[in-house]
This record gives structure tokens, C-alpha cells and sequence, in this order.
């Protein structure tokens, strides 16, 4: 097991890692919309949902992977009426169709309205 960290991403806030690579699987720790500093990305829904899939490309780049292997996506948006927003940008860059879920919690970390966290091949 490898655990990732790409400087092309948000530094973890907490005690994880952005990513953990098995011989099967990269697991991806949910991405907020921000860049590599850790700055929160203002503006669209569209916007946002960019930044939390750039931000996970970059994890997987560094794990030797891609937005194209991920077998399953999770995405957390804290208000449902998001939604159409955040897939009219998700079908922009994830275009495999892979499994995914969304679900609706009442608050993320930092304030954000998206967190969107994946699992892909190596």
C-alpha cells in the first residue's frame, strides 16, 4: 500500500491522505473545490465541480492513474438543487460513465457546497 500526495492538489486538512494505492485499486480522499494551496474556489457550481475533478486528476496523475480508470465516484453536495449544475460539468470531464452515487449532507469541510471523492485502476 502507497499512500499518495500530489503538490497539484489541496494539502490534506486532517490526518489522511489525499490517496491510497493497492495493487487494485487507488482510493481517493474526497477532493473540496480548491487549489493547491488550499484557497476555496468562488464561483459556479460548474466551477467548483471543475476544481474538486481537476484536483483528482492530479491525485490520480501522481498515483500513475487517470480520470478515465475510475470504476466509482461519491459526490457530496450539501443543497440537492446543485445538482444539474454539478453534472452539466461531471459529463464534461468524466465521460466513461463509471458507477457513482450523490447524496445531500448538511455541511462539509471549509464551508464548501461539493466534495467529490472517487476510486479508480491503476
Amino acid at each position: 500500500m502507497t499512500s499518495i500526495l500530489s503538490r497539484k492538489a489541496m494539502p490534506p486538512v486532517g490526518p489522511y491522505s489525499q490517496a491510497m494505492k493497492t495493487h487494485h485499486a487507488i482510493y481517493c480522499s474526497g477532493q473540496l473545490p480548491a487549489d493547491s494551496e488550499g484557497n476555496i474556489i468562488e464561483g459556479s457550481m460548474g466551477e467548483k465541480t471543475k476544481a474538486c475533478l481537476d484536483a483528482l486528476s492530479a491525485v490520480l496523475t501522481e498515483a500513475n492513474s487517470s480520470l478515465d480508470k475510475i470504476v466509482k465516484v461519491q459526490i457530496f453536495l450539501t443543497d440537492m438543487n446543485d445538482f444539474a449544475e454539478m453534472n452539466k460539468q461531471y459529463e464534461k470531464m468524466i465521460t466513461h460513465k463509471p458507477a457513482r452515487s450523490c447524496v445531500a449532507v448538511k455541511q462539509l469541510p471549509k464551508g464548501v457546497n461539493i466534495e467529490i471523492e472517487c476510486i479508480a485502476l491503476p
